[in-house]
C-alpha cells in the first residue's frame, strides 16, 4: 500500500464534507497575508489572522489572501465560513491528495493545482505540493501546503505596480497564479531534461552500478510531472470556454495563453519519457553487450587451452615406452608444437574477425 493511501485512510468512514489534514504536520504556524488593490492603491498586510481576512466591501478593489500552511484546520474551517465557502472545498483543501480541477459553486470557483519543487537540489527527486484558489467576484483566495511560494514574482508585480495587474479584476490575478504556477513546469523540465541527457551519454559510454538507481529515480520524477500537468489541460480548458460568469471575456485570450503553455509542457514531458523508456532498452543492452564481450574472451581463451591440455594430458601420462621419452629434445618440441597450435588457432580466430 503506498503512503498516500495509508493517509487517506485516516478519513474511511467520516461524514463527506469533514475537513481532516492529509499532508506533513508542521511546527511554524499558518502563514495568511492579505493584499487588497485597486488601480491607484495597494495595501499589504503580512502576518494577519483570519479575524482581519473580512470580505471586501468594495467592488473597485481586488482582495487577495494568501495561506501558507494547511496544518490549522479549525482556523481555515474559520476563513471558509467567512468567505461562504461550501464543506465540501475545506475538506478539498486539507485533503492535499487532491487531482488538480476546477469546480463551479456558482458564486465562486474552486481551483486545484500541484506546485513542483525539488528534493532540496536534486532534481531526480521530485516533490508535487498542492495549490488550491477560491475565485470570487472580487476576491481571491489561495492555499499552499508548505513555506515554498510558488507566487513569489506576482507578489513583486503586485507591489511594483507593472503591468495590468493591479487595474485588473479578481480573474486575472487567479488567471496570473495559475500561470506561476504553470511556468514553473518549465525549469523543472530543463533540468530534469539535462540530467537525462547526462544519463544518456553515461549509458552509451560506461554504464556503472549507479546508472539503474538513477534511471528508475529519473522515471518516477516523470510520473510526479505527468500526474501534475496533464490534468490541468483539462482545467484550463474549462476556464477557457468561458462558461462562469467570474471569467471575463478580456481574461479568456491570456487562458488560451496558459492552454497552449500545458500543451507544451506535456508534449516535452511525454518526450522525456519516451527518451527515459529507451534509454532502459539501452541499458540492458549495453550489460547484455558487455556480458557477450566478456564471455568471447573467456570463450577464445577456454578454445585455446583445449588442444593444449590434451597436449599435456597425453605426456603428462606415466608409461615406460613413451614416444619421445627419452629424447633430449623432447620437452622443447613438445612446447614448439603447442606454440604452434595456439598461433594457428589465433590466426584463424582473426580471419573469421573473432578477433
Amino acid at each position: 500500500m503506498t503512503e498516500p493511501e495509508l493517509k487517506r485512510s485516516r478519513k474511511a468512514g467520516l461524514p463527506p464534507g469533514t475537513a481532516v489534514h492529509i499532508g506533513e504536520r508542521r511546527a511554524e504556524a499558518m502563514v495568511i497575508t492579505r493584499y487588497s488593490y485597486g488601480a491607484q492603491s495597494f495595501d499589504e498586510h503580512p502576518q494577519v489572522t483570519v479575524d482581519q481576512c473580512a470580505f471586501p466591501v468594495g467592488l473597485e478593489r481586488t482582495t487577495w489572501v494568501s495561506i501558507q500552511g494547511l496544518h490549522q484546520v479549525d482556523e481555515l474551517q474559520r476563513l471558509a465560513t467567512g468567505y461562504g465557502l461550501h464543506p465540501l472545498v475545506v475538506e478539498d483543501i486539507v485533503n492535499t491528495h487532491q487531482r488538480p480541477k476546477v469546480e463551479d459553486y456558482g458564486d465562486y470557483l474552486f481551483i486545484v493545482l500541484k506546485a513542483l519543487y525539488p528534493e532540496g537540489d536534486n532534481y531526480e527527486e521530485l516533490v508535487a505540493e498542492q495549490v488550491s484558489l477560491v475565485l470570487g467576484k472580487n476576491f481571491v483566495l489561495s492555499f499552499q501546503e508548505g513555506p515554498q511560494d510558488a507566487f513569489v514574482h506576482v507578489r513583486e508585480r503586485l507591489r511594483n505596480g507593472k503591468g495590468r495587474l493591479r487595474s485588473s479584476g479578481s480573474d486575472y490575478l487567479a488567471y496570473t497564479l495559475i500561470d506561476a504556477v504553470v511556468d514553473h513546469y518549465f525549469p523543472i523540465l530543463e533540468r530534469v531534461g539535462e540530467d537525462i541527457e547526462q544519463l544518456e551519454d553515461r549509458l552509451v559510454a560506461d554504464p556503472g552500478p549507479d546508472t539503474l538507481p538513477t534511471l528508475h529515480r529519473l522515471k518516477r520524477a516523470m510520473i510526479v510531472l505527468r500526474r501534475s500537468v496533464w490534468p490541468v489541460r483539462e482545467l484550463v480548458a474549462h476556464l477557457e470556454r468561458g462558461e462562469s460568469s467570474l471569467v471575463k471575456q478580456s481574461t479568456l485570450v491570456y487562458l488560451r495563453d496558459v492552454y497552449d503553455h500545458t500543451i507544451q509542457v506535456i508534449e516535452a514531458t511525454e518526450t522525456l519519457r519516451d527518451m527515459l523508456a529507451g534509454m532502459l532498452d539501452i541499458y540492458l543492452s549495453s550489460l547484455s553487450n558487455r556480458l557477450n564481450e566478456t564471455m568471447k574472451v573467456l570463450a577464445i581463451i577456454a578454445t585455446l587451452f583445449i588442444p593444449l591440455t590434451f597436449l599435456a594430458g597425453v605426456y603428462g601420462m606415466n608409461f615406460k615406452y613413451m614416444p619421445e621419452l627419452s629424447w633430449p629434445w623432447g620437452y622443447p618440441a613438445v612446447l614448439g608444437i603447442m606454440a604452434v597450435v595456439a598461433g594457428c588457432m589465433l590466426w584463424f580466430f582473426r580471419r573469421k574477425k573473432w578477433l
